[in-house]
């Protein structure tokens, strides 16, 4: 009970809920289940405690809980009043004792409209609003038709204040009458809304009351009835319409483009659909009335009642909607809300024909409406796109015959049964628009996309003979011609209508290879799918019966080669091409033999490759020949030499041509703007990777040469790519429905040429106001003849028309020339920026051959060849943001080059033979590394010779896992001496190499700009420990004689991780590893003394290392027990601790201390007694101290409370003041500084510490309190004095 008491303090109180819309109907939810629930702890029920009358006094705090909600029902706070509704619903539902009456009288009483105050009636008019919601949500007021009857008419007369409550109180007279029994509502509340149903189409609150009373209570509405209130048997009557016109526009206003379709509208078309009028509807209410209004929010109400009511419609209805002017304006619609800034309803729709294809399974209403939206055609091409997904949802059959529709459409266009329109500005700017050769045209070639994108979704329910019907049905228009009908091909049995032009063969020609591409990447359809277990790997590309797509369509293929007199050829081949074609079918066949007896991928991706390249011949029949000629020998020589191969290492004299001239092809296809293309050479290049030599792997690597280094036949590939990009063209508003990337490869282009266009505007305004002398002085030869010839009529006063005819014409054409120029050399420009563009897309496409080549030969002896073109591709490609293409290009070679390449697992073992040749390539690499001008790309230059320091030194126990830093550490063996080493290093020349190591480290250490760097050396030390003992000494020189502070720093850094190795620690044993240890202690005695300052980072940097090295030497000496005396550093070390400026910087204070500590002394601690003794002297003589941010000026001060204090606490309460922010005045002494101020902060902090008083957050009036005992002010101390009788 006291929780409910609560209520009306947590609404009014808490300010919270202003700016938490909602957060009051949930906090007083909680509270009243917590009310209503009886818990262990001795709370009682509340409605136990209800109905025990004998507790007045609780029955007197329910009357007071009631009263209070009642008030809040008013209340001014928004989010407050459905709190206090829902608090007092609550109440009713669980306390049914409470008799509703009472409840409703004491609402009206309350919250009465008309005595309440002018600026009260808005909030009143909400209170009984939210009093009767909360009577309804209790849940009682069905049961009581009293106080139903009353709350209707309390609604009704709220429903005059629309400008306060808007349609709120229609809204909710409609939900109470939803859940009102017919019987209640014919005996109780239909006198009282018979006014309202009376005046129904005067307002649409009214009207949606009518409907839902139609549809609640048909019994008591009967059509004798609703003559009576309206006027007429039905709804739909013709002096009826108009009205509902005007209704549905107003409603429609209401809705906008939110996606929603508003409940009157829904609840008219049930009620319709019920009187069985619903074409009347349409016809005159929806097509004739709303449509014609052509404002956005009626067109869109049509849209969405024209896709919500398709699940409700019968076939001939859809028929009516389908074929209706609706249909035609939302096509419309559909291509001008293509420009941008237009609201576009196309998603939306879809969604409404997803959701219908999907819920209906009425075959016929799935065929139909799936066809109509194809018919809604823009000069012949459909509205819809190509790729729509709702055929997802079709029946098997329903697609079927879908298919078939498509193709009689292909043959036999009929254009009476679409909805065919066009715009005004392509009836104004086209003639060519309204032929129906150019609307066939653009038919045909939406149907083939659709054909493609329906084999290409893999959510289409679908089988086989399906998708051979589609590919066949497209290949044979895309490249032959009927003669005669004949039953062995299906295709030639349907006689074309109109015949297809060139462009049209052309486009289904592209399309056709688009289908390849969905062929084969095509899962296993039908049951052979469910036949799959999910441990195996679902094979792409094949039928049921194991056969390449691919190989069917050749087949197939092959079957109209053959029929010459029934069919021909658009481009027919010649003798020489249909050989190749005969032998490439025999070289299948053979493949096919042995891929029956084994199971190879070898032979699969030639299998594909050549079927590939062979299909081709219908389209590029002369280079196609040369391919199949040369893949043909490719084969015959691979098969020849696979046994050779396996039993014999192959040479260089020994390789076969036939892997080059497969590289060679493999490039050319990789070049085609064809994904399908790409896919299946990167494929068959993966299955020859262990064929390929050293001359097929450098025409792979000559591709990223420049231009000057490239021979002429690269250029060739780029020019002949640049070329055949721009062959077939869009008409304009069409789609292609094209997978392959030349669709991405245009658009990329068509971005690269926005951005050209750019340069080249800017280019040619520098251009135009830089003019050459050239056309500077034949301006000036024409102005002299014009003038030359004005001087030859001085007689006259003005030059005669001809003369300045003829000199306009030439300074028009001086002109004219000049511009064409100029644009000559923006068109030379532009070429070039393509060119480049595309030769580099083409390196990209070609490194994923090389990334290929790595992954599957990582033990190749050839990808030591690879390190030094990716390189020299990372050294040459500008990192400038602009070109996005070339920052994906040198991202991807890094990649490469950093992952694939120098962080393998396994690398070349068998290297007896080539370890000059790798000693020449390190030394080569680490000279690039110490000339490079950038960092970063001396770092991959150290990494590669890092890469060949690894496989030189090779690994005796795993030689296939020696990745790992720790490992290849790990796997040295233990060695005493320097030639034990040398024996365990495989074939690495220790001598050179620490010598070529040696020169990089001496020039790290010398030269201030060197592009080596620390991290390198460190990378050295941490994966080849070998190194620390060859290169200890050389570090232990630089710790003096860096070229700077940070070389000295990064020597200290070297000869500690070099000490802290396992194979330097076993050489300081002896008298020779005591002696490197006394020299690195020297060392660092005399880089301790070098120290001048430690202000910079470079100076805190070198302390940081040397105190470091000094801690490491300490530690190794401690824990090796050696006789090396280490104590001859610490007076250098006591005489750096007494620098002013060495606690600066915390983490080098904190390092010299720990180390410090090593030798016995301690960090001392501040003295804090001195402070104490302070602390107890008098305060400092007044005087004038610097003016304080934020305090009063001087002029500003009462100078009446200004008195010398004689006591240190007094002085300590003014400390407090000060703490709290209020100004004392106390007078400032001259001449104090800094210092003297923060030892003054100090002095009362300690203070207070002493007294036991906190040391901040004290509050204001606690100091005034203090204050006033001091004597400081009568005023003050009596207000503080009764602030304590109060709180007392």
């Amino acid at each position: 009970m006291q929780d409910l008491l609560q209520i009306g303090n947590i609404i009014q109180q808490d300010k919270k809920y202003k700016k938490k819309k909602g957060a009051v109907g949930n906090a007083l939810l909680k509270v009243q289940v917590k009310a209503h629930c009886c818990t262990k702890n001795g709370s009682l029920d509340l409605t136990v405690i209800v109905l025990d009358g004998k507790m007045q006094q609780l029955d007197d705090e329910l009357q007071y809980t009631i009263k209070r909600l009642i008030d809040g029902l008013a209340a001014t706070r928004v989010t407050a009043r459905p709190g206090f509704s829902l608090a007092l619903a609550q109440l009713l539902q669980y306390n049914e004792d409470i008799p509703l009456q009472t409840i409703m009288e004491q609402i009206a009483m309350k919250h009465d409209v008309t005595k309440t105050k002018k600026q009260l009636i808005r909030n009143a008019a909400f209170g009984n609003l939210f009093g009767v919601l909360a009577l309804s949500q209790s849940g009682r007021l069905i049961k009581e038709p009293a106080v139903l009857l009353q709350s209707i008419q309390l609604l009704q007369k709220l429903s005059h204040f629309k400008q306060y409550l808007s349609n709120l109180p229609k809204n909710t007279i409609v939900d109470i009458l939803s859940e009102t029994p017919e019987a209640v509502f014919e005996e109780i509340l239909f006198e009282a809304l018979k006014a309202d149903l009376s005046s129904a189409f005067s307002d649409p609150d009214q009207f949606h009351l009518l409907l839902v009373a139609l549809q609640r209570f048909p019994n008591v509405l009967k059509p004798q009835m609703l003559k009576t209130l309206l006027g007429s048997t039905i709804l739909m009557t013709s002096e009826n319409i108009p009205k509902l016109n005007e209704l549905l526009k107003s409603v429609a206003k209401t809705v906008k483009e939110v996606r929603i379709i508003p409940p009157l509208v829904s609840q008219l078309v049930d009620i319709v659909l019920k009187e069985g009028t619903f074409e009347i509807f349409w016809k005159e209410l929806v097509e004739n009335g709303l449509l014609k209004h052509q404002t956005g929010p009626s067109c869109f109400l049509c849209y969405r009642l024209f896709g919500a009511t398709l699940p409700l419609l019968t076939l001939p209805q859809l028929n009516l909607v389908l074929t209706g002017e609706v249909m035609r304006h939302y096509g419309n619609h559909v291509l001008q809300s293509q420009l941008p800034g237009k609201f576009k309803f196309s998603s939306e729709m879809e969604a409404y024909v997803d959701s219908f294809l999907e819920s209906t399974q009425d075959a016929e209403k799935q065929f139909t409406v799936i066809t109509k939206f194809t018919c809604l055609s823009n000069n012949g091409y459909p509205v819809i796109p190509s790729y729509w997904k709702v055929v997802r949802h079709l029946q098997p059959s329903v697609l079927l015959d879908y298919v078939s529709w498509l193709k009689n459409m292909f043959v036999s266009p009929n254009f009476e049964a679409c909805i065919d329109f066009s715009t005004k500005r392509q009836m104004e700017s086209k003639e060519q628009a309204s032929t129906t050769e150019y609307r066939v045209q653009r038919l045909r070639t939406w149907i083939v996309a659709r054909f493609s994108s329906i084999v290409g979704n893999n959510q289409v329910k679908k089988d086989d003979d399906l998708v051979m019907d589609i590919a066949r049905f497209i290949f044979f228009h895309a490249f032959f011609v009927t003669e005669h009908q004949t039953p062995n091909i299906p295709e030639t049995e349907a006689t074309l209508s109109i015949p297809l032009d060139e462009k049209t063969h052309e486009v289904v020609a592209n399309s056709f290879f688009s289908l390849l591409n969905h062929l084969n990447s095509l899962p296993p359809l039908g049951n052979s799918t469910e036949s799959v277990g999910r441990s195996e790997k679902r094979m792409l590309g094949i039928t049921a019966d194991g056969n390449l797509w691919i190989f069917c369509v050749i087949r197939y293929a092959n079957a109209l080669l053959s029929e010459k007199q029934s069919v021909r050829l658009v481009k027919p081949i010649t003798q020489q091409q249909r050989e190749a074609w005969d032998r490439m079918l025999k070289s299948v066949e053979d493949l096919r033999k042995k891929s029956k007896k084994s199971q190879q991928l070898e032979i699969s991706a030639f299998q594909l490759l050549i079927l590939l390249v062979g299909i081709r011949l219908f389209k590029n029949s002369n280079d196609t020949v040369m391919l199949l000629n040369d893949l043909h020998m490719c084969l015959q020589k691979a098969l020849l030499k696979k046994r050779k191969s396996d039993s014999k290492p192959v040479t260089d004299e020994e390789e076969p041509e036939w892997v080059e001239v497969m590289v060679e092809i493999l490039l050319s296809l990789i070049s085609q703007p064809n994904r399908l293309m790409r896919q299946v050479a990167k494929t068959v290049f993966v299955q020859i990777c262990p064929r390929v030599t050293k001359a097929a792997l450098q025409l792979i690597l000559d591709v990223f040469k420049t231009e000057s280094e490239s021979d002429d036949e690269s250029a060739v590939i780029v020019t002949e790519e640049l070329e055949g990009m721009d062959k077939v063209k869009q008409p304009p508003g069409e789609e292609m429905e094209m997978d392959n990337d030349s669709d991405e490869d245009e658009e990329e282009e068509e971005e690269d040429d926005a951005s050209d266009e750019e340069d080249n505007e800017d280019e040619s305004g520098s251009e135009v106001e830089a003019v050459d002398d050239n056309f500077r002085m034949e301006l000036m030869k024409v102005l002299q003849a014009g003038r030359a010839a004005s001087q030859e009529g001085e007689s006259s006063d003005e030059v005669d028309d001809e003369t300045m005819m003829a000199l306009d014409k030439n300074i028009s054409s001086l002109f004219a020339e000049h511009k064409k120029r100029l644009q000559a050399k923006k068109d030379q420009a532009a070429k070039l920026r393509k060119e480049k563009s595309l030769r580099t897309d083409f390196q990209m496409k070609v490194l994923d051959l090389v990334e290929v080549f790595l992954a599957k030969q990582p033990e190749s002896p050839l990808i030591f060849d690879i390190i030094e073109p990716l390189i020299a591709i990372i050294e040459r490609t500008p990192s400038s943001p602009s070109d996005l293409q070339a920052q994906d290009f040198l991202r991807k070679t890094a990649d490469i080059f950093k992952n694939q390449l120098c962080k393998a697992k396994h690398y070349c073992q068998n290297i007896s033979e080539m370890k000059e040749d790798l000693h020449q390539l390190m030394e080569r690499l680490l000279s690039q590394a110490c000339k490079q001008p950038d960092s970063s790309v001396s770092l991959y230059c150290f990494s590669g010779t890092l890469f060949l320091f690894r496989v030189l030194k090779g690994s005796p126990t795993e030689p296939a896992s020696t990745s790992a830093t720790k490992e290849e550490g790990e796997q040295e063996p233990n060695s005493q001496t320097e030639s034990g080493q040398i024996n365990s290093l495989g074939g690495l020349d220790i001598v050179r190499v620490t010598k070529m190591y040696n020169e990089a480290l001496s020039l790290f250490m010398t030269k201030r700009n060197c592009s080596l760097t620390g991290y390198m050396f460190d990378d050295l030390f941490s994966r080849f420990p070998v190194m620390c003992c060859q290169l200890l000494q050389p570090a232990i020189k630089y710790i003096t004689d860096g070229v700077r502070q940070h070389q000295q720093g990064q020597a200290c850094h070297l000869v500690l991780k070099a000490l802290q190795t396992r194979e330097v620690k076993e050489t300081l044993l002896d008298v020779e590893g005591r002696r490197i240890l006394n020299h690195v202690i020297n060392q660092t005695k005399k880089c301790l003394k070098s120290v001048k300052e430690i202000k910079q980072k470079v100076d805190q940097e070198k302390v940081t290392k040397c105190l470091e090295l000094i801690a490491g030497i300490i530690k190794i000496v401690d824990q090796q027990k050696l006789t090396v005396s280490v104590s001859q550093l610490a007076p250098g070390l006591q005489k750096l601790g007494k620098r002013e400026d060495l606690g600066k910087s915390s983490h080098v204070k904190n390092i010299y201390w720990h180390v410090m500590k090593q030798f016995g002394f301690k960090q001392p601690k501040k003295e804090t007694v001195k402070v104490k003794a302070q602390a107890q002297t008098p305060a400092p003589k007044q005087g004038v101290l610097k003016k304080k941010k934020g305090f009063l000026p001087e002029t500003k001060k009462r100078k009446n409370w200004k008195k010398k204090k004689g006591s240190a606490q007094e002085n300590v309460q003014e400390g407090k003041e000060n703490s709290v922010g209020k100004s004392v005045g106390v007078p400032k002494a001259t001449g104090v500084g800094q210092e003297k101020r923060r030892n003054k902060r100090k002095r009362k902090n300690l203070e207070k510490g002493a007294t036991g008083k906190p040391e901040s957050g004290v509050p204001i009036k606690k100091a005034k309190t203090h204050a006033a005992e001091m004597g400081q002010g009568n005023k003050m101390g009596k207000r503080v004095t009764v602030k304590h009788k109060a709180k007392k």
